[in-house]
């Protein structure tokens, strides 16, 4: 695995780490729900006192018991003493990127000497142990609360440490350094590997009072305290029958299911503070949607994404399998080896043969899961495989540059996989979803149209229309307004939730109204985003009717704010928020406070700049522009927004180096050659104001700002044929453009 942190994609890795946001909540209050004109509006968090543990439900429940014991549930994890720590703390010493870790004991303990948030080597106790195979990683404890899971980790199956990210270096300053914000247990980890969990974060102080019922994920996890469960079988005794209290039962429908278990098997976003078992999935999170980089554009997995984005692609999702029909619920081992967990559905004579498969019987190749389901390696050494279930597809990795099992497999190009897919299997004979959403989100000429039928066929699976919701985007949404508007009301919250999204992003606010009433939509993550694609509304402007459900979905959205704010896509959030009210000052402030939990993010400090720009603070603008090239000198924008910066201040010679700078970052830019050309004009240095022109026409021929510019430039100093030329040119090109018509008729009352 190898990263590469530049300006364009540290935001990618932000959104990459918005996958598992924490509970948060300050005080207990008593687990109910209360409905508003059907509007589910959950309280706080469940108490501790309600879960009551694994001996409890072990005294009934022996056999799932067993199953569950020594699983990866039960082994989530662990206080980290002699029984639960796997790795090699004997006195070992790992080093990798140029840093030296030394494991070793003392006093009972175990303990790590490796570099801290200083870049100095520190000292560490070992409190917790995390996960058992293929890999263990360790939990130290920090100031304020702060948990941190080591970056050096434990190769169970190979006993020897290994690094797990390898290729990437990252720094002590840095938010992805183990000691910061990208490995922090608090807020990536806790929610998933304990039962109940309260994050308990503090906006002002950045700290953590995190709290949990039960340190693993217990059978409590899933199903749910289970105090009112045992009173009721105290009290109904023989007489027991279910009162629903109780959540992952053999009663939950599939897709109930998969949605219950995608609470922690999903790279998502968390909009509730706390979860507490009420409403849908989609009350608590939103899951990733196929989008770069999480994804290959066809869907494939290319990032980490936890399952449910995966399955939820699949004909197995849409025709009711679900997770507990391939895995033990309770072990989580496959319930059967090899092919015979495929063949409890698909005819063993027809699909487990060569005359389908076209391999020999009992090789690697004949086995469902690697034609199927191919995979990759995350964290070092642990494989996980794509849970899509779908059929290679070399055509399309000839198009997009996307995987297919078939060359992985065999590790020969796709040329060679599609000939031979053709000889064995003809043509493909069936349309995937991928086939419309690839070139939509691959930006393809005229893609648009598949994307619309995509999204309009409501026999597709939800998250592929949702998907191709977000990809019409690149095909500037406000064509589309009508069709977003319609979707607005579609029966799928994915969708809903993906249109809000993409309104919410364009500068045409007719949307509005069509949002209001979404303030009152089931689904609570909706919900907040409609409340936030309404930020540019006073509420003074809400109307009468709306006004209650307004101040409701407003505390939502502030928990929601409140609860992310530990992110600094959370703490952008609401920085945006305040910039969509017009509170520049208050936008200013939200993004200074991203950059104090990591100060090496260039999206956050670029914005800032801009910012202290539009608010005529220019000296530490150009301090922020600056420190963007210090720490990423080869961003070529950046130059570029600099030198606006000189350009306005009337210090041209720096605009123009700036300039020139941005010319070599990015040379295919034409609004550089653009500015370049006036600032050139400006110091009445003619010659490189026309070369500046002519480089910018040799990489855009028909680039109307350039051609006009250039024509005025050979008016003004009196080339007139040069600038005919080029008019003549423009009216070519724009014929209904009485501008250009009229100049070419000054042009030629000159002779």
């Amino acid at each position: 695995m190898k990263l590469n942190l530049t300006f364009t994609n540290i935001n990618k890795l932000i959104v990459c780490f918005l996958i598992i946001t924490s509970l948060s909540c300050q005080k207990e209050q008593k687990y109910e729900a209360v409905s508003n004109n059907g509007v589910f509006v959950p309280t706080s968090e469940i108490p501790d006192s309600h879960f009551l543990g694994v001996s409890k439900c072990e005294a009934c429940h022996k056999e799932q018991f067993k199953d569950w014991q020594g699983s990866h549930h039960d082994k989530a994890m662990q206080l980290a003493d002699s029984t639960s720590v796997l790795g090699g703390f004997n006195d070992e010493k790992f080093i990798s990127q140029g840093v030296t870790s030394h494991f070793y004991k003392k006093e009972g303990g175990f303990y790590v000497n490796t570099e801290g948030p200083d870049g100095i080597n520190h000292d560490y106790k070992i409190e917790y142990t995390f996960g058992v195979t293929p890999l263990q990683q360790y939990i130290v404890k920090f100031p304020d609360g702060h948990y941190q899971c080591l970056r050096t980790a434990w190769d169970t199956l190979k006993n020897k440490w290994f690094d797990l990210y390898p290729n990437f270096k990252v720094v002590h300053s840095e938010w992805l350094h183990w000691s910061r914000g990208g490995l922090n247990w608090n807020t990536m980890c806790s929610d998933c590997h304990s039962t109940n969990v309260r994050k308990n974060y503090d906006f002002n102080t950045h700290s953590y009072d995190t709290k949990y019922a039960i340190i693993n994920v217990s059978c409590e996890a899933c199903h749910g305290p289970g105090k009112q469960h045992v009173e009721d079988v105290k009290r109904l005794g023989n007489k027991y029958a279910s009162t629903g209290t109780l959540h992952m039962t053999l009663n939950t429908a599939p897709k109930e299911l998969v949605d219950q278990c995608a609470r922690c098997h999903m790279r998502r976003e968390q909009f509730s503070g706390a979860f507490n078992f009420e409403g849908t999935m989609l009350d608590h999170y939103f899951p990733q949607l196929i989008e770069d980089p999480q994804y290959y554009p066809d869907g494939q997995i290319l990032d980490e994404d936890y399952v449910y984005g995966s399955f939820v692609q699949s004909k197995m999702y849409k025709n009711d399998v679900a997770c507990n029909n391939c895995h033990n619920s309770h072990s989580l081992k496959l319930k059967f080896k090899g092919n015979a967990l495929c063949t409890q559905c698909h005819v063993p004579e027809k699909f487990n043969a060569p005359k389908h498969h076209f391999h020999e019987m009992g090789t690697d190749g004949a086995q469902c899961i690697n034609c199927h389901m191919p995979g990759k390696y995350y964290m070092g050494n642990d494989f996980r495989r794509d849970h899509s279930f779908r059929v290679p597809r070399p055509d399309l990795s000839l198009k997009y540059k996307t995987p297919n099992a078939c060359a992985g497999c065999h590790k020969k190009d796709d040329e060679w996989a599609w000939e031979a897919f053709q000889k064995l299997f003809g043509t493909v004979d069936s349309i995937h979803f991928s086939d419309k959403l690839t070139p939509g989100i691959t930006r393809q000429p005229n893609a648009h149209t598949g994307l619309l039928e995509l999204i309009n066929d409501k026999a597709q699976v939800e998250i592929a229309r949702a998907s191709a919701v977000k990809a019409l985007s690149n095909y500037n949404p406000e064509n589309f307004i009508d069709d977003y508007l319609t979707w607005l009301n579609d029966k799928s919250t994915l969708v809903r939730g993906a249109t809000v999204d993409v309104l919410s992003d364009t500068n045409n606010k007719g949307y509005m109204n069509s949002f209001l009433p979404l303030l009152k939509d089931s689904k609570r993550s909706v919900r907040i985003k409609v409340f936030y694609g309404l930020s540019g509304l006073s509420e003074t402007q809400v109307p009468d009717q709306y006004k209650g459900v307004y101040q409701k979905v407003k505390k939502e959205f502030f928990t929601h704010l409140n609860t992310n704010s530990d992110f600094v896509g959370g703490r952008i959030k609401r920085a945006n928020y305040y910039l969509k009210q017009g509170n520049i000052e208050k936008g200013i402030e939200g993004y200074e406070s991203a950059l104090a939990i990591d100060n090496i993010n260039n999206n956050a400090r670029l914005t800032l700049a801009n910012l202290y720009y539009q608010n005529k603070n220019y000296k530490k603008a150009e301090e922020a522009f600056k420190k963007v090239i210090i720490q990423e000198p080869e961003y070529g924008p950046t130059y570029y927004s600099l030198a606006l910066l000189y350009a306005e201040l009337d210090r041209t010679d720096g605009a123009i180096e700036l300039l020139e700078k941005a010319v070599e970052k990015m040379p295919d830019n034409i609004r550089v050659y653009y500015n370049l050309s006036l600032l050139y004009d400006k110091k009445k240095d003619h010659k490189n104001a026309e070369s500046s022109l002519v480089k910018g026409l040799k990489i855009d021929v028909n680039n109307e700002s350039i051609l006009y510019a250039l024509a005025y430039h050979y008016s003004k100093y009196d080339q007139v044929e040069k600038a005919k030329n080029i008019v003549i040119r423009l009216v070519q090109l724009y014929p209904n453009n009485n501008q250009y018509v009229g100049f070419l008729k000054q042009l030629n009352s000159k002779g």
